[in-house]
């Protein structure tokens, strides 16, 4: 950083080790000035007078353009030349005020165009990649917190995708940098009846819209940021959770009596046990990317950025393969887990269902092996 000028200007100079050792003879560093300037002028330019900037390894007062010209200044009005290096300061820090000012002023225009009375803005935004759809929670101004219009849309975009026939694989994610902050309890504050609850789990959405759709396709969650509360629990609707590393999960909502109501409690502890569900519904802490993956609840961690990629590649290696098996496998899969009353009965589940594909997909495939298809583990 650095403040210029005219003749006389002072100008704050950051320098590496290197740079120290290689600064022409021309550049003068504070020490170097103390050594020749009089003790008023080098007391007002000592680093203590400027702040911690200059407290920093390598940085220095360089004076500039000339040492006869800056002699002069000093000999003649060193107030002159203590104003000019004053006023360079003054002007840059303006500049830079002036610049975060109208970062903010888009920041804040941005943000105030995701409100839910703006024209063309939409909570949910849905776009399709061959036969993936992506489904992009669009409230960025409230870290994605799902209120209830966002929620109507948030299910009506799953309703499409699993009566779409087309479709293999759904990829949710947030925009602009938080996959979701959970229900919106600002809007609740505000407007206490605007949530309407169905009792009947059978008969409505739940409170954050999907959270009671059991799919017959695979969805991927592509978190990224805070996956907290309701967030968490609509990545739990997910069959893969890719996150980024700088992902966080937690149950926030238990700071303020806000109770998991969207599955939270129910797929939570299937996933990744009692013991380490409870440890996370309890005490409401946050979890990073790294321990969400020794837990089993993200499936791949993968950089800043790149969550929402990530997943739509994934999803297409899913979308490669016959999908009437592998959808009766996942299927069988749930059943064992979530509704069989018994071991015997998901064994016979698992049959009924498989035996389905044999002469559709089974038999195909076999002919495709006997032809070197495949082999060696090739996908």
């Amino acid at each position: 950083m650095g403040s210029g000028g005219n003749n006389g200007t002072v100008a704050i100079l950051k320098e590496s080790r290197d740079q120290q050792l290689l600064r022409p003879r021309g550049s003068w560093s504070v020490r170097a000035c103390h050594s020749w300037v009089s003790p008023r002028f080098a007391r007002w330019h000592h680093p203590s007078a400027w702040g911690q900037r200059c407290a920093e390894p390598g940085v220095g007062i360089m004076l500039l353009p000339s040492l006869r010209g800056m002699s002069r200044q000093l000999m003649h009005n060193p107030a002159r030349l203590l104003f000019s290096g004053a006023l360079g300061r003054n002007q840059a820090a303006t500049a830079a005020g002036a610049s975060a000012r109208e970062t903010s002023s888009s920041s804040s225009a941005a943000a105030g165009a995701g409100t839910p009375g703006d024209e063309g803005k939409k909570n949910v935004v849905t776009e399709r990649h061959g036969t993936i759809m992506t489904i992009g929670i669009n409230r960025p101004e409230a870290r994605n917190a799902v209120n209830q219009e966002t929620a109507a849309m948030l299910l009506q975009a799953f309703t499409s995708f699993e009566d779409d026939t087309s479709l293999t694989v759904a990829v949710l994610h947030g925009i602009g940098g938080n996959f979701c902050a959970g229900y919106d309890l600002k809007e609740l504050a505000h407007n206490p009846t605007s949530i309407k609850l169905e009792q009947d789990v059978t008969k409505g959405p739940g409170p954050m819209g999907p959270s009671r759709i059991k799919f017959s396709k695979p969805v991927i969650a592509a978190v990224s940021g805070y996956a907290v509360a309701g967030g968490l629990e609509l990545s739990l609707l997910a069959d893969l959770r890719v996150v980024e590393q700088s992902a966080i999960f937690g149950v926030f909502c238990r700071r303020f009596g806000v109770p998991l109501i969207d599955g939270g409690t129910v797929r939570l502890p299937r996933l990744i046990g009692l013991s380490r569900a409870l440890d996370l519904i309890l005490t409401g802490r946050p979890v990073g990317a790294q321990e969400a993956y020794e837990f089993g609840l993200a499936n791949r961690i993968v950089p800043n950025g790149q969550a929402l990629q990530c997943a739509i590649e994934l999803s297409k290696q899913i979308s490669a393969f016959p999908q009437q098996c592998m959808r009766g496998d996942r299927s069988s899969a749930y059943y064992s887990v979530f509704d069989a009353a018994s071991f015997t009965e998901a064994l016979q589940f698992e049959f009924d269902t498989g035996v389905q594909v044999i002469s559709k997909e089974s038999l195909p495939g076999a002919k495709k092996f006997s032809l070197g298809v495949g082999r060696g583990g090739k996908l």
